[in-house]
């Protein structure tokens, strides 16, 4: 029985690797269809999202079964405490990705990105998959060291979003107010992903040592 117990909290982990997947894979898609203009990737972004609420509804399911049935204390009551919480930022994660991809649709058959700012969205672009990609390592390995540096990659991705707001409040920005407000919730959306990121890995360590970094 206790075996089988187990063999689920496994499970519970996988799914939420599974979660870290499909937001690396979005927010992917919408960076890209963001600064090509493509119409059918940033719809794909958008239907999509069902995945990422499917296996979020998936994790919730199988947290309120293993809290009913095995009625889980110290180390196990934490895994599945920390596993409602990933599974939450995660699940905003797509959501994110997906507004990424709203604008894109909204700007087509245009670019929302004017030309100066597009190596810093590629570049948060970057940022925001190599983090998840790092969270979902660290949730299925439980490393803290690793999870204890998504901290520091996450002030790369704060550097950035400044940059953008520097650029379009420069005294050469010819763009108007609307693509200006587009850079603006762009660079929040960005910089808001990266921080769930971040709040994912502080769960694989509060998971672990029973505290939250600091």
């Amino acid at each position: 029985m206790r075996d089988a117990y187990h063999e689920e909290l496994d499970l519970l982990t996988d799914k939420l690797v599974e979660m870290t997947r499909l937001v690396r894979s979005a927010i992917s898609r919408a960076t890209t269809a963001l600064l090509d203009a493509d119409l059918a990737l940033a719809e794909s972004v958008i239907s999509r999202d069902e995945e990422v609420n499917a296996t979020f509804a998936d994790v919730e399911s199988s947290i309120f079964e293993l809290m009913a049935r095995q009625q889980p204390v110290a180390v196990d009551l934490r895994m599945v405490i920390t596993a409602l919480r990933m599974g939450t930022d995660l699940e905003r994660m797509g959501d994110l990705a997906v507004h990424v991809a709203k604008v894109a649709r909204l700007r087509h058959p245009d670019s929302a990105i004017p030309a100066e700012t597009r190596s810093t969205i590629v570049e948060m672009g970057q940022i925001a998959e190599n983090l998840v990609t790092k969270a979902g390592s660290c949730v299925a390995s439980r490393d803290v060291d690793s999870a204890l540096e998504l901290e520091q990659d996450d002030d790369a991705m704060d550097r950035l979003h400044r940059r953008l707001f520097r650029n379009i409040l420069a005294k050469d920005w010819q763009h108007g107010v609307e693509p200006a407000i587009d850079i603006t919730l762009i660079g929040r959306y960005y910089e808001r992903y990266a921080d769930h990121a971040v709040r994912v890995a502080g769960d694989v360590v509060y998971l672990v040592t029973g505290s939250r970094p600091s």
